[in-house]
């Protein structure tokens, strides 16, 4: 595989100013290293303030970095104040929190967002068409945008990222917001993107989402990079503690066994006194227990527990 996106040692520093001069330097993202491999999901997961989207937002050449480079398909996106254009014809981007005008349809989105891209006429009512019935809104294409629901509107916003067939997708952010149905609607749109040839790249806090479709990950914490590559390499592959659920008269209870516990030894007992086993489930460590030990081994992140994706849990 090649890469798609690189990125060696990105950096930016905020300025605040009070009166004239320099009041305090705000180290966003540090040093951050990685690259996206073509054809595949990758995850850039970190708590609220990890500066998730300061480094999508210098990615996109929306701020500049303080240091670093960032290349896309080979050309180098960012030189002196200066962004190649020709580099981002081939990125599709939808921010955490995009606006639309809600008085045009999505029909009318996408044609204006087409034309900035200068497509042909005939060209972009295809793709239109097409990226319509793509991500599930073919019969709402002529509904106004102040009438669509969250997840409808995360939908039309991927499709306007997708309109100018980009071979690079990044999302800020996309299932923020949504109730399962709606981030299992985006789950699966985004996997069907990798399956059509693309590289998708997209932050989150929400740890499952994660886990379902990623082909490699990156946490950040505190604008620092603390871990990259695929899950069952940064999973550590010990057992935690095995979960026995047991039935007695109609009440189940379940118990959390230390590693170090004989399993068939207390199973055996258990159905010699009566009771009835419903499940056994060995837990090892998971993504939410990988963020967790990298934001408590953070020198920024103690305390930062809280801002993590707990709601996603199934």
């Amino acid at each position: 595989m090649s890469a798609v996106l690189k990125v060696e040692d990105l950096a930016k520093t905020f300025i605040l100013w009070e009166k004239g001069l320099v009041r305090k330097k705000i180290r966003a993202v540090e040093s951050v290293s990685f690259s996206v491999e073509k054809n595949e999901i990758f995850g850039f997961v970190g708590p609220n303030g990890a500066g998730k989207t300061t480094t999508i937002k210098m990615l996109m050449g929306l701020i500049f970095p303080s240091a670093g480079t960032i290349e896309i398909l080979g050309r180098r996106l960012i030189g002196h104040k200066t962004v190649d254009i020709e580099a981002k014809r081939v990125i599709g981007f939808l921010p955490e929190n995009p606006y639309f005008y809600d008085y045009l349809t999505g029909r009318e989105l996408l044609d204006f967002v087409g034309r900035l891209f200068g497509i042909p006429g005939p060209e972009r009512q295809r793709r239109i068409h097409d990226l319509l019935d793509l991500v599930g809104l073919g019969r709402a294409g002529n509904l106004a945008l102040r009438k669509y629901s969250k997840g409808m509107l995360q939908r039309i916003g991927i499709a306007q990222a997708l309109i100018n067939n980009p071979e690079l997708v990044i999302l800020d952010e996309p299932m923020s917001g949504l109730d399962p149905i709606g981030r299992k609607e985006i789950r699966d749109l985004i996997v069907q993107l990798r399956d059509q040839g693309k590289t998708v790249f997209f932050s989150t806090h929400i740890l499952s989402d994660v886990e379902l479709i990623c082909n490699r990950v990156a946490i950040v914490v505190g604008g620092k990079l603390r871990d990259v590559g695929p899950l069952d390499k940064l999973l550590s592959p010990r057992l935690l503690h095995t979960e026995v659920v047991l039935e007695t008269a109609g009440e189940r209870r379940e118990h959390r066994l230390p590693p170090t516990e004989d399993v068939d030894a207390f199973l055996l007992r258990a159905l010699s006194e009566g009771h009835k086993v419903i499940s056994v489930t060995p837990r090892r460590e998971s993504i939410e227990d990988l963020f967790v030990r990298e934001v408590e081994q953070s020198d920024t992140g103690m305390g930062a527990q809280h801002k993590l994706g707990r709601e996603a849990r199934p």
